[in-house]
């Protein structure tokens, strides 16, 4: 079996699964977020009282923090009190970030287990060898009730992405490559599994955002075995002892890709689907992009290593005139970090905004959202119309190293321009 079978199986207390079988397993891990108080509202609907275990699930504030209007705080509000009436140990409020950035912080995902949230990016924990993945109020508030839930047993495919990555190209631009060939179409309802050399020599933070994008595939999770540097974070943190799953030998993938890394350049996703990617060369070759904004931030692209290559571009530089560019670091953790190294300084002195962690902007309602005609180039993940603010305005999706270096000139340009 594959190590994401062998999770199913393990939580569903059977001896093996196999693809396409329907299963009901135990859920290690919930996480709501502020989108979700239908989650509350249902939980009582169907005769709930209390959480099946207040050590297992947590609510976590990020979408609209601080809040931007009335209807959010009030949200917020009763999902504070469902938190306290439960005694959750564990509750993100408006001061933590991204509900993928701090549960992995806090030690509640770890390898074998299983993660559901109310977020389609809970791929993103595939990095540490969990199965992570998404499901709407009436699902969550099953597990709350339960903890657990069906599942169908995903088809796997293979993303094997081999080689050592040039100079100016980042996990952010192998992922737009990947999701340029197979499309946004190409793995729904399967599980992805990235191997290769480059997996197995990338830290967490670049294993993470890999990761995240699966879903923009159409994955319903994804997976990495744990290397060495997963497992020492992991071990750090980790709230329960936990055990790694690892795929059989000669496990048969339904299909297989292979990337080679190394021949890769910086890649742009343009307007508008997140598959409409292309070599960034190739766009500047016809004709200069111009600029409004650029954002640093989300799940995709808010930790420290993301934000550390922003401020190395932006050092002892300024943006364009009449441009803003937004940083929101994707947790506290990371606010702190970057704060003790010197980097929020320096890329507040390049004329970059700084916001609360969280994520702002990325979904279009507070934090950085743009006007019709505007362009901006983002870190993040989705680029359709309408994602960060006007529908007649355009994103493109990009490596935070490109996001910086494009900030400098007003337009789209090659982050290896400025890193030698």
């Amino acid at each position: 079996m594959h190590a994401i079978e062998k999770i199913l199986a393990k939580n569903s207390g059977r001896s093996c699964v196999t693809t396409g079988e329907i299963v009901t397993a135990k859920v290690d891990f919930a996480e709501i977020n502020d989108l979700y108080l239908q989650t509350v509202y249902s939980f009582y609907e169907m005769g709930g009282e209390k959480v099946w275990d207040n050590e297992r699930c947590a609510f976590v504030f990020d979408h609209y923090a601080p809040c931007p209007d009335i209807k959010s705080a009030s949200n917020h509000k009763e999902m504070r009190e469902f938190a306290q009436k439960n005694g959750l140990r564990f509750h993100f409020d408006i001061n933590k970030g991204v509900c993928h950035q701090v549960m992995p912080e806090a030690g509640v995902i770890y390898p074998g287990m299983i993660v559901v949230a109310t977020d389609s990016h809970t791929t993103t924990h595939g990095a540490f060898g969990a199965m992570g993945t998404g499901c709407g109020a009436t699902d969550m508030a099953t597990i709350l009730m339960t903890g657990e839930l069906w599942f169908r047993v995903p088809e796997i495919i293979e993303v094997r992405l081999e080689g050592e990555a040039p100079a100016g190209v980042f996990p952010k631009d192998v992922i737009l490559a990947v999701l340029g060939k197979i499309r946004a179409d190409g793995a729904v309802y399967k599980c992805i599994d990235f191997t290769g050399s480059y997996v197995e020599s990338l830290g967490v933070a670049g294993r993470m955002t890999i990761c995240n994008m699966a879903v923009e595939m159409g994955a319903k999770t994804a997976y990495m075995q744990p290397n060495q540097a997963v497992l020492d974070y992991v071990s750090a943190r980790a709230v329960r002892p936990f055990e790694v799953q690892y795929t059989d030998p000669g496990y048969e993938y339904a299909e297989s890709y292979v990337f080679d890394v190394s021949s890769l350049e910086p890649q742009l996703s343009c307007p508008h689907s997140v598959e409409n990617v292309h070599p960034l060369p190739e766009v500047i070759s016809e004709g200069k992009v111009r600029l409004d904004q650029g954002y640093i931030g989300s799940c995709t692209g808010g930790r420290e290593e993301d934000i550390a290559i922003a401020a190395q571009i932006l050092r002892g530089k300024h943006i364009a005139p009449y441009t803003r560019l937004l940083i929101v670091p994707a947790s506290d953790q990371v606010l702190r970090r970057c704060l003790e190294k010197g980097y929020i300084q320096d890329l507040m002195n390049a004329g970059a905004t700084l916001q609360a962690p969280g994520c702002a902007a990325c979904l279009g309602v507070h934090g950085g959202i743009i006007a019709p005609g505007e362009v901006c180039i983002t870190s993040t993940n989705r680029n359709f119309p309408g994602r960060m603010g006007s529908k007649d305005a355009s994103l493109y999706l990009a490596s935070p190293a490109t996001v910086a270096a494009s900030m400098i000139s007003g337009y789209i340009t090659d982050p290896r321009d400025y890193l030698g």
